[in-house]
């Protein structure tokens, strides 16, 4: 199977007040189409690993591998292309923007990488809608849709310039059992019938249960 994702001796120290060592030697792999999750106590460094994952945060030692290419070290701009192209975001908080439609909202991460015309854009966004059976939902206002709805419109603008990965940190946090457990079919039919790697930061044991394998961490490290 081929590795989406690679963490080789992953350090991380927090400067201030005094030197702290958040991440110590963290060695994983992601594997294409799999669907994997990271739990552990509030503090033990989990989100901040995802930061460091998704390259959001660039100041940690060690090696990040995405799609088999070495990313640790390139420029800014070149960090922000690779994450818009090959990284999907769902986070807690949807963060829609409230004045655009749905279609819009979903359109954005694809407008901004530029590759495709508007017209190539808003087809495969409708696309998406549609795979996850909000299509309905694309002209309204973003600010006029429930919680869990906002939600799967966060899951399809992830998943607009067809990542390797999906990352998420707490997607299901806010959300009721009912509306937690659709994100999870969500993210276990892209695994199974898209064939899409998944990392998802959770406190939902249940959640976690599901999925194809948790990555436990403790303190800064992942237990084995």
């Amino acid at each position: 199977m081929t590795t989406v994702l690679e963490a080789k001796h992953i350090n991380k120290y927090f400067k201030k007040p005094v030197m702290f060592h958040v991440l110590k030697d963290i060695n994983f792999q992601v594997k294409k189409g799999e669907f994997a999750s990271i739990m552990g106590k509030s503090g033990c460094g989990k989100s901040t690993l995802l930061y460091i994952l998704s390259t959001m945060d660039t100041d940690y030692e060690g090696e990040l591998y995405l799609d088999n290419k070495l990313i640790s070290g390139s420029d800014s701009e070149h960090l922000s292309y690779m994450r818009n192209k090959h990284i999907g975001f769902v986070f807690q908080f949807h963060y829609l923007l409230s004045e655009f439609t749905i279609l819009e909202n979903v359109m954005l991460p694809a407008k901004k990488l530029g590759e495709k015309s508007y017209q190539e854009i808003e087809h495969d966004a409708m696309d998406k809608l549609k795979m996850l059976n909000i299509e309905h939902l694309a002209k309204k206002q973003a600010s006029r849709v429930s919680g869990g709805e906002k939600q799967r419109v966060a899951i399809a603008r992830a998943l607009i310039n067809n990542p390797s990965i999906i990352m998420g940190d707490e997607p299901t946090g806010n959300l009721d059992s009912h509306n937690a457990e659709n994100v999870f079919n969500i993210f276990k039919r892209l695994s199974e019938e898209e064939d899409l790697s998944l990392l998802i930061v959770t406190h939902d044991e249940d959640f976690a249960n599901k999925t194809d394998r948790i990555i436990q961490m403790e303190d800064g490290k992942i237990l084995l």
